[in-house]
């Protein structure tokens, strides 16, 4: 089974080899965790990174990639490309991994990888949901996983940002959420959705009956980022460092071994809002990062400029947000058809007046 085909979500700067430390463990795989939890990459990067340097190591047969060349990697990238059909960007992921695994695992020198092809990405046109089509998808979650969705549209968060909210992120007597380490490491300030406020402080009331029975119970504290928990060693068992949604039940943290309580699981998000979009009759290809496509094209049709969305969104580059205003240049109506204007011209009315007569029929 294919890895995930998004990109990693942390970019460390360059480090050249000879700076890292030498590596302790033994087996290759282990070597690949080591050097990406020492370098801070998040840990779906490290799935992702690990899951495809043991693909390449399973193409060809076990063999151990120090002996195996340019031409081997570029055989088992067509090999990806050509047989198993991946998307652009699960290819770049692929070839992001085995040069992380050459160049800072086995410190090898890669002149000949420059040589190797890469996919042209292709941008392609968000999906977005109307306002009625989100207010059918919100009637039918429930509990969480209701409070959850509106949250990803009403303020833009990848559902990744939205699991990893800490009570201290909550900002009611600004009307703020902070977004801590987001995509690319970057923290960033966004709306607290007013209407929201009493749905979250009620999540909150239930997250605390959570900690608190941890607390008694005596369990181990949530994760802390990087070296904090090192640094603090009682801040994960803190309220403020408490997830705003957290999982119900304990389980093994898979670097420490510890047991503790996790955030909700995206997977168990994911399913919920499938069965919702599937029951509301709507029939387009809607994820939960849906939600954030439709937060930005809304705020756009609603008059804000390009620039504070980008904000708002965590884009480094305007060109990223731009893809939402190809949906407002045409979708949202800012061209009309030439087939309008000719049946308003036949019905003998303005072209404003046709359009809302069309929708009423379309309503009826």
């Amino acid at each position: 089974m294919l890895g995930p085909s998004t990109a990693p979500d942390r970019v460390a700067p360059p480090v050249p080899v000879a700076a890292l430390p030498p590596l302790q463990s033994k087996r290759l795989l282990d070597q690949l965790r080591e050097r990406i939890r020492f370098l801070h990459y998040s840990r779906r990067t490290e799935d992702a990174y690990v899951h495809w340097c043991r693909a390449y190591i399973r193409f060809h047969k076990l063999q151990h990639p120090k002996d195996l060349g340019g031409d081997a990697v570029e055989a088992f990238l067509s090999w990806l490309a050509d047989e198993r059909r991946v998307a652009s960007s699960t290819h770049r992921q692929a070839l992001s991994a085995l040069l992380f695994l050459y160049g800072k695992v086995l410190g090898v020198n890669l002149p000949w990888m420059q040589e190797i092809g890469r996919p042209r990405s292709q941008r392609r046109i968000p999906v977005v949901l109307t306002r009625e089509e989100l207010g059918r998808v919100f009637a039918l979650l429930q509990g969480e996983h209701a409070l959850l969705a509106q949250l990803l549209y009403g303020t833009g968060l990848r559902i990744t940002e939205a699991l990893q909210l800490r009570v201290k992120d909550l900002d009611f007597a600004h009307r703020a959420l902070i977004v801590r380490q987001g995509k690319g490491g970057k923290d960033r300030v966004l709306m607290l959705p007013e209407a929201l406020q009493a749905q979250l402080k009620v999540q909150l009331q239930c997250s605390h009956v959570l900690w608190s029975s941890d607390q008694a119970a005596g369990t181990s504290g949530v994760e802390m980022p990087d070296a904090l928990e090192r640094k603090y060693p009682r801040a994960g068992a803190s309220w403020a460092w408490f997830w705003v949604f957290p999982q119900d039940h304990h389980s093994v943290d898979p670097r420490s071994g510890v047991v503790r309580r996790h955030h909700l699981y995206d997977q168990t998000f994911q399913r919920a809002f499938k069965r919702a979009v599937q029951r509301a009759g709507i029939h387009k290809p809607a994820t939960p990062h849906t939600l954030r496509h439709s937060f930005a094209t809304h705020l756009l049709q609603d008059g804000y400029d390009i620039r504070t969305v980008q904000d708002l969104l965590g884009h480094s580059d305007v060109s990223t947000t731009m893809i939402y205003t190809h949906v407002l240049k045409v979708g949202g109506g800012a061209v009309r058809s030439p087939m309008d204007t000719m049946a308003a011209r036949s019905a003998g009315v303005s072209l404003e007046a046709y359009r809302n007569s069309q929708e009423a029929v379309i309503r009826d």
